[in-house]
């Protein structure tokens, strides 16, 4: 966090590549270009970058009042989905002789280029500007070289001719921004590279890449499936109504979800008044979807074991691989998010698989409640998140 004699500095000195002051209150596209172009750090200082939100040009505060609302927006860049990957931020309220500031700490990307709608914003001495190829391939290189992640890592043993180039340019379209996508001549590993999903040091697909548009990612990741059964009473043991491993590449894969949970949930008809009926669902589609989404999210790819998507006759069991990750522990589950797949998160939100991040359990549970259906039950382990929905008696 920045000290108060910090702040004061950075205010006394001219705007520089880690500086950006402003008097705006509701400029979100002002706001969110200047996150974009912190976490992109391309001077390479591997340190924050700050957005101070109600001083002047020449650094005197301008007499904001800083409200909550003003605080909540602020940080509500970090997951709105607009700045892909999701940026490392933090917000604090300072309170100065003359008036207010509001600071936004935004840290270097480990996943650098970092996009806001599609274009690549970067500091250059005291100004935003978009990326330039040169500045773009800077920017890719030295994510390669840092990647932490799993998904990030290159997948030894594949080549490009194991993806599919046609889901990739639909994708493309989705992310980048038109103008950019006319604009570039680059090869399609190079375009593969610049969204994390081909390492040019060793000329292979990143896992995100095989698992996003590989024609056969199985061959690759053994645990890159979901395991469905539909089974009519409580027990693992019964004969399955009807039983799938769903695969391929992720799009597919989650599209066919979409199908099952919309054939498998069932409604009626409840009277509310004598003239009046409403339809009664035995599981809300919303709640299951986010708890599906987000195992197919989460999951440790490096494991050989499937998502496992169990329909019993009185309750849904969704199980994944890996357990909990990062800061996120069992009391926090609601409150705080990590992301072990960021890559694969960027791309379910791009898709629309994901609306905010880290909201899918909070939505779940919110959903169950408002409907009158029972809370979640969690078993959680070093190796396995698994969570359980009852089926609603009326």
């Amino acid at each position: 966090m920045l000290s108060q004699e910090q702040l004061l500095s950075f205010l006394s000195d001219p705007e520089s590549d880690r500086i950006e002051r402003t008097v705006s209150v509701n400029d979100t596209e002002k706001f969110s270009q200047a996150v974009c172009a912190f976490a992109n750090d391309m001077p390479a200082h591997r340190q924050p970058g700050y957005l101070i939100v109600g001083a002047n040009d020449d650094g005197k505060p301008s007499g904001l009042t800083v409200t909550d609302e003003l605080l909540r927006n602020l940080a509500g860049l970090r997951t709105d989905g607009n700045i892909l990957p999701m940026p490392v931020l933090s917000v604090n309220k300072y309170t100065l002789q003359g008036g207010e500031v509001a600071v936004v700490e935004v840290q270097p990307s480990d996943l650098p280029p970092v996009r806001y709608k599609g274009e690549i914003w970067i500091r250059v001495g005291p100004r935003r500007a978009n990326a330039s190829e040169q500045e773009e391939r800077i920017l890719t290189e030295r994510r390669i070289a840092d990647a932490t992640s799993f998904d990030a890592m290159p997948l030894a043993g594949a080549t490009v001719d194991d993806l599919s180039l046609p889901i990739f340019s639909a994708y493309r379209q989705t992310v980048v921004a038109a103008d950019i996508i006319a604009a570039n001549h680059r090869k399609i590993e190079d375009q593969l590279a610049s969204l994390r999903f081909f390492n040019g040091k060793t000329g292979t697909p990143t896992v995100a890449g095989m698992l996003l548009f590989g024609k056969n990612p199985r061959f690759f990741l053994p645990g890159a499936y979901v395991q469905y059964l539909k089974l009519p009473g409580d027990k693992l043991t019964d004969i399955p109504d009807d039983q799938s491993e769903i695969s391929g590449d992720l799009l597919t894969v989650l599209k066919e979800l979409d199908l099952r949970i919309k054939a498998n949930i069932t409604t009626t008809m409840k009277r509310s008044t004598p003239l009046r009926e409403r339809l009664i669902f035995d599981y809300p589609e919303v709640a299951v979807r986010e708890l599906l989404m987000n195992a197919v999210l989460h999951r440790d790819y490096r494991s050989n074991t499937p998502v496992r998507f169990y329909w019993f006759e009185k309750f849904i069991e969704i199980q994944s691989p890996g357990g909990l990750y990062g800061e996120v522990t069992r009391e926090t589950l609601t409150l705080r998010n990590s992301y072990r797949n960021p890559v694969v998160a960027e791309a379910m939100k791009t898709l629309g698989y994901v609306n905010r991040f880290g909201y899918g359990i909070q939505r779940a549970e919110a959903t169950l409640k408002e409907n009158g259906k029972p809370p979640l039950e969690f078993e959680i382990d070093d190796r396995v998140f698994s969570v359980r929905i009852r089926k609603v008696t009326t």
